[in-house]
């Protein structure tokens, strides 16, 4: 077979050539134009596997447990962002240490952030008036149930980190209904 028998491999024209071009063109426009609304939608990952989720102040910054102590006298409750971005207590015992369990301030009602009422030394909800003891079970309805407990515990940067309560409910002594 001589070289003009041979056959070429047909090339690109110049129509496909273009379309190829657009198409190319308005694909990573629409992809440079989604990614910033899927980054927003698609909150950052909290580290990896087992590790928790570090509490956040108002600011969005990381909690560092022996600041916090300094700020916070004993008994007290302070609002903080927990697990999956949810408004959570970080409790100080008695003992001027971080509690081993934080509370979400979501009510069971119907979803409202539940402030802690420091003269009546309970959580109270504002919409319906539903009532949370000191440790988040429910003492007056209308709320069904009491406020979802997670770990609170303090790592080895001192920040403090949640990690989802899985174990019975110490306060009602039975499973929990959050999972």
């Amino acid at each position: 077979m001589t070289i003009s028998e041979q056959q070429e491999a047909p090339g690109m024209g110049r129509r496909q050539f273009m379309n190829f071009l657009t198409f190319g063109t308005i694909t990573g426009v629409a992809l440079g134009a989604l990614y910033p609304v899927v980054r927003y939608f698609v909150p950052p990952s909290a580290g990896g596997a087992g590790e928790g989720t570090t509490a956040k102040d108002e600011l969005g910054k990381d909690i560092n447990a022996s600041e916090f102590l300094e700020e916070h006298p004993a008994g007290d409750r302070a609002l903080t962002q927990g697990l999956e971005g949810d408004p959570t207590y970080v409790i100080v015992t008695d003992e001027e240490e971080i509690a081993s369990y934080g509370l979400n301030a979501v009510c069971t009602h119907l979803g409202c952030v539940v402030p802690w009422n420091e003269g009546e030394r309970k959580f109270i909800c504002p919409c319906h008036g539903s009532q949370y003891d000191e440790t988040g079970k429910v003492v007056r309805g209308p709320a069904p149930l009491s406020l979802a407990l997670v770990h609170a515990d303090v790592n080895e940067e001192d920040k403090i980190v949640f990690t989802p309560w899985k174990e019975k409910d110490f306060r009602t002594n039975k499973e929990p209904w959050w999972t």
